[in-house]
């Protein structure tokens, strides 16, 4: 069985011819890897982006098989990418990439086999040419092969805000159980970090001083939020982005080891590592990006005894939003907001428990206890379908 669940049931590399502006013709590497399709058929993003390797896609894929069946989402693992710089393109080179590996794996991608969506160096419009080009192939409109689309191309209400609210649920139920609440309300003052502005929604009604503070490091985009301490004076609300203490450029080491309750490594991974995890202050680590903690880190963090919201738990509104968009698009009937964002909620709430009381009865980390589950899930889906022939 581990031998099963350590092998990728299919992997695709393709060649990405592009024509540029100018005439002349440059080649890319793309990549589609499907996990597992125990639970159901495949899910997971698609990035453009130079680190794109086979061994990346790989791990990720797997990582999305996890996240799936942590929160009962009824999909395996997929992840896909194509090796190229998109800042250095054009619109127009950007779209012929897009439509070109699109044409690449159409064999294997569909609503009922593998459904991609946004990651990073792509988005909404990226999906709408991948949603064009595979339903120009069918020759009908096939809005369930992508999610993370257009509202206009039967994208969700509620999608494009769906991970930040997913971070906000757990981040409030693990400070809950750390016996802390947020003390307030107050929307981030600047920052780019597209995560921070929904969660402030979803804390409005349960606290009195709510204050993220997004922060950029320059080129690299690096983006994190914090919580500022829930013990200072709620009389006069502050600003953390505008507290001398909390200045509003960091390099990445000072972003992390700032005097908060709450850090949300929300954008790369392997941010915190062995060399400053014993300096991070925080006493709750919620991760928002994939692999924002080495094993190293997540040892000493452990040791310290930091809260640490594993990825598969902490960032999977994406997903479970997509699993609502797919629905919804299957049906051809769009559900309200408000709905999506409850049933959001129910699910990051249902599988927070689940990890809380796993870890509980084993004795083990959150982390530990989210991949149990997870694998367990799996397990337990294809014992039950058996093995053909």
């Amino acid at each position: 069985m581990h031998r099963m669940l350590a092998t990728s049931r299919r992997e695709m590399a393709v060649a990405v011819p592009l024509r540029r502006d100018d005439g002349s013709i440059a080649v890319y590497e793309g990549f589609r890897v499907q996990h597992n399709f125990s639970r159901g058929p495949a899910k997971g993003g698609l990035r453009f982006s130079t680190a794109v390797d086979l061994d990346e896609v790989r791990a990720l894929a797997m990582w999305m098989t996890w996240k799936c069946a942590l929160v009962d989402v009824p999909y395996g693992g997929a992840k896909g990418g194509v090796a190229i710089e998109p800042r250095e393109h054009s619109l127009g080179e950007l779209e012929r990439v897009t439509r070109r590996y699109t044409s690449e794996i159409l064999p294997i991608i569909g609503p009922d086999m593998d459904i991609p969506a946004p990651d990073i160096g792509t988005d909404e419009r990226t999906m709408a040419w991948i949603m064009d080009t595979y339903s120009a192939s069918k020759g009908h409109t096939v809005p369930g092969v992508v999610t993370g689309k257009p509202i206009a191309l039967g994208g969700s209400l509620g999608r494009a805000s769906a991970t930040s609210r997913g971070v906000a649920h757990v981040a409030l139920l693990a400070m809950a159980s750390r016996g802390s609440t947020l003390r307030g309300h107050r929307p981030p003052s600047r920052g780019s970090a597209r995560w921070a502005a929904t969660p402030l929604a979803s804390c409005r009604r349960r606290a009195s001083r709510w204050s993220p503070c997004p922060m950029s490091t320059g080129p690299s985009s690096m983006s994190e939020a914090s919580t500022s301490r829930a013990s200072r004076p709620t009389s006069t609300p502050r600003d953390p982005c505008a507290d001398s203490s909390v200045p509003t450029s960091l390099d990445r080491d000072a972003l992390l080891t700032l005097d908060v309750d709450v850090l949300v490594p929300a954008a790369l991974e392997g941010v915190i590592t062995e060399d400053n995890a014993a300096q991070v202050r925080a006493s709750i680590v919620v991760e928002g990006a994939n692999g924002p903690t080495t094993q190293a880190a997540d040892e000493i963090l452990t040791d310290r005894d930091v809260l640490v919201v594993p990825d598969i738990l902490a960032n999977a509104g994406g997903v479970i939003v997509s699993y609502f968009e797919w629905v919804q698009s299957n049906q051809a009937y769009q559900w309200r907001e408000s709905e999506v964002n409850d049933r959001l909620a129910e699910r990051m709430t249902n599988a927070w428990h689940a990890v809380v009381e796993h870890a509980g009865a084993h004795r083990i980390t959150y982390r530990e206890a989210a991949t149990a589950l997870a694998v367990r899930r799996v397990i337990e889906a294809h014992d039950l379908r058996g093995l053909y022939p």
